[in-house]
Parts: C-alpha cells; structure tokens; sequence
C-alpha cells in the first residue's frame, strides 16, 4: 500500500470530453474492484507452492518493477533526503511489507474469503484509531454507531456464538493484525509525510522499493530457495504484484485525481463481495450463511464511520484535508 495526501481537483465545465472521462473513470474503478477482489483468491494459489515470505517478496519486486517503469515514462526521480526516506522506511513496513505478508500467512489456515472479509474491517480500525489519534476527526454518534455496527459485523462473520467453531484462531489473527496496519501506516503517514512536496508517484515508487528491501533481507532468513518453480502459482505472484501492487495503485491514484478521494475509496466496500464470489466460485470454499451476513453488516458499519456531513455552497471547492491519507492505497 503507497499512501500520499491528495488534493481534489475543482471540477471542470460540463462538456462531451468530461462525459467521456465520466465513462472512463467508471470502467477503471470497476477493474480496480476486480484486481484488489481477486487478490485473495491470487495469494491463496501462490502460497500453495511457495512460503508467504516469498509470495510477498514476489509481490512487492514485480510492483516495484510497475512503479519503476512508471516514474520512467514520466521521467520522476525519487525523493530526497534522509528525513523523508526515513519516514517511507516505516511506511513501508506498516503498508507493505507487514500487512502482504500477514495476508500470505493467513491464508495458509483460512479461506481466501474470510481473509477478504477482514480486509474490509480497515476503515472500522481507521476509524477507531483516528478519532484517538487525529484531533480533527471527531466522534459523532453515527460513527459510534457505526464502529459498533461493523465490528458486530466481524463477530457475525467469525460466527462468535458458536464459539468461533471451525476458524484457525491464528489465520484470523493474523488477517484482522493485516487490516489493522493499514490504518496505522495511513495516519503514520499522514502525520509525516503529507504536504511533503513530492510527487505521489515518486513518494510510492520509493515506498515499495523499500518494502522489496525489507522483504529481501528477511526472506532468506525464514525460507530456502524452492527446488522448483510451478507455472501457475508463480503467474499468481507475478499477477499480485503487476495487476494487483503496481497497476491497482496507478489506477486509484487517478481515480483520487480525477473523481476525489471519498469517490475512489468507495472500491473498499466491493473488495469483500469479489473476494467472496472468486473463493467460492473458482477455488470452491465452503460458505455458511453467517459469512456474507456479517460482511453485509461490516461493510454497512464502515459506511457509517465514513459518512461526511454535506457541505454548504460555501464548502463545496475546499479541498478535503480532514481525510485519512489513504487516498491511494494497495489495500490487500
């Protein structure tokens, strides 16, 4: 995940080439639900041949290649700076590096649908960490309603009343540890890095660079080099970091541009119920009816903490400051 606080751009005039970029902005928000709703199903192929560590390291050097190959055709450089890139090592760490691999162990032990499920509980933890940690986030009693909404929601999903018979306590851990980092890198970053004067191309290309870095050095500590390569798992890791780490954050990051940030973010309350239709669909995983219930109750909770007041028409043309600085973010 590669994090920059966007500003949103006024709208243009009405005209035939703003309906064409109408059309446009909604085909690519739709193949950005698809890439991050089939990711789960994507990890859970690779990690059938290779250690999640090496998922992960695949993942992020293939996004990296993306963004790479991006900041080229633009002729970008990275940042400079010691202080800056200090502070997209940690970026790194919370939004990449720590979260893929946690996504990787997890479904080692649990359906690529849950896993999917608990990605969607970021904006629930976002929130709740936010309002704490962020002076100008403020509760309201449709947030409080909302955080409790979604998270009886997580209790629905990991079906609590029959004492979470059947889950992998460990696996679930580890994806709900996943969507929890992303909410603490997105306010790490905000607090450190927003407002830095670099581009967001070059502030992502630096942060997955560092990601690969750290994964590049740990990897080999936990894992040995695979005495073969299977086809297909392998075009998975490929496919996670070319489709779903380097192009998926190449297409938000238009969308925030194009259509702002509280439209783009919308992909987040998809994500869940593509993940689910992929597992059940194509890698046939069992699901109870407490599954997609408490998924419509997760999503409905963050909905609610996401909820803004309508501003007045003196309001409409400011730019949206007060939002987390996740507006362009790989978030699974």
């Amino acid at each position: 995940m590669s994090t920059v606080a966007t500003r949103r751009t006024a709208p243009a005039a009405p005209s035939t080439g703003r309906r064409r970029a109408a059309l446009d902005w909604r085909i690519r928000f739709g193949v950005l639900c698809l890439i991050w709703g089939f990711s789960f199903l994507l990890i859970k192929v690779a990690t059938e041949a290779y250690a999640p560590f090496q998922v992960t390291l695949g993942r992020l050097a293939f996004g990296t290649a993306v963004l790479a190959a991006a900041l080229g055709v633009k002729r970008e450089r990275l940042p400079r700076g010691a202080r800056t890139w200090g502070h997209l090592t940690v970026a790194a760490f919370l939004l990449n590096a720590l979260p893929f691999s946690l996504f990787a162990y997890s479904e080692l032990t649990i359906p690529s649908t849950l896993a999917g499920i608990c990605n969607a509980t970021s904006p629930l933890w976002g929130m709740t960490l936010s309002l704490v940690a962020l002076s100008e986030d403020r509760p309201t009693r449709r947030r409080v309603a909302g955080l409790g909404i979604g998270f009886l929601g997580v209790l629905t999903v990991l079906g609590a009343w029959q004492g979470f018979h059947g889950l992998n306590p460990a696996g679930t851990a580890m994806a709900l540890l996943a969507s929890l980092s992303y909410p603490v890198g997105w306010i790490y970053v905000r607090r450190t890095l927003a407002g830095s004067g670099h581009s967001h191309l070059s502030l992502t290309g630096a942060q997955l660079l560092l990601a690969t870095v750290q994964l590049a050095l740990v990897t080999p500590l936990f894992t040995t080099v695979p005495s073969r390569f299977p086809v297909l798992p392998l075009l998975a890791v490929a496919a996670l970091g070319v489709l779903g780490t380097g192009l998926a954050v190449l297409i938000q990051y238009g969308l925030v541009a194009e259509v702002g940030p509280t439209t783009a973010q919308m992909v987040t309350y998809f994500i869940p119920v593509i993940a689910t239709a992929a597992g059940v669909a194509i890698l046939g995983e069992s699901l109870t009816w407490s599954t997609p219930l408490g998924a419509v109750i997760v999503l409905a909770g963050a909905a609610l903490t996401q909820a803004r007041p309508k501003a007045g028409p003196r309001n409409q043309a400011v730019p949206d400051t007060s939002r987390r600085a996740r507006e362009v973010s790989d978030t699974t």
